[in-house]
C-alpha cells in the first residue's frame, strides 16, 4: 500500500480530536497540589496566607509613552509619561478582540471602533468606553490589582 492510498475515516479523526480536547480541559481544571483550599492551615496551625507575588502584565519599559500594548485580553496604555492605564481588550460594540494600538488609538478590527488611550470612544460604532482594569506599578512591572 502506498502512502497516498492511506485513508483515515472522518469519525476516527473527529473522535481523536474530541479526546484531545477533553484531555486538555481535564489538565487545565486540575491543580495537582491540592493546596489553597478554604480553611487550610500552615504547619504551625495558623491560617494559611499567600505570599505569592501577582504576575506582571507587562513591564513599564514595554509600554511606549503615547501608545500601548496588548497583553492577552488586556490593553495597557501610557497616555502621558508615568501614567499607566489598562482596559479589557474586548470591544464594547460587539465583543471583538482589540488587535492594535496605533497612532494614539486602540483599534478594533471588526467594525472600525477606535478608543482613546484613556479608553473613551473616539470613533464608533461603539458607544461605551472600554472596561477599565485596575493596575499599579510595582518597580518596573505593571500589576493587575
Amino acid at each position: 500500500m502506498e502512502i497516498d492510498e492511506l485513508q483515515v475515516p472522518r469519525k476516527t479523526v473527529l473522535a481523536g480530536a474530541g479526546l484531545g480536547l477533553a484531555a486538555a480541559a481535564l489538565a487545565a481544571c486540575s491543580s495537582g497540589d491540592g493546596g489553597g483550599e478554604a480553611g487550610s492551615t500552615s504547619a504551625a496551625g495558623d491560617p494559611a496566607t499567600s505570599d505569592a507575588v501577582p504576575a506582571a502584565l507587562t513591564s513599564t519599559a514595554d509600554v511606549p509613552v503615547g501608545s500601548g500594548v496588548i497583553v492577552g485580553d488586556v490593553v495597557v496604555t501610557q497616555p502621558v509619561a508615568g501614567d499607566f492605564k489598562a482596559f479589557s481588550a474586548v470591544c464594547t460594540h460587539s465583543g471583538c478582540l482589540i488587535n492594535k494600538v496605533a497612532d494614539g488609538t486602540i483599534d478594533c478590527p471588526c467594525h472600525g471602533s477606535k478608543f482613546s488611550l484613556d479608553g473613551a470612544v473616539v470613533n464608533g460604532p461603539a458607544t461605551r468606553p472600554l472596561d477599565t482594569i485596575s493596575v499599579e506599578v510595582q518597580g518596573d512591572s505593571i500589576i493587575q490589582v
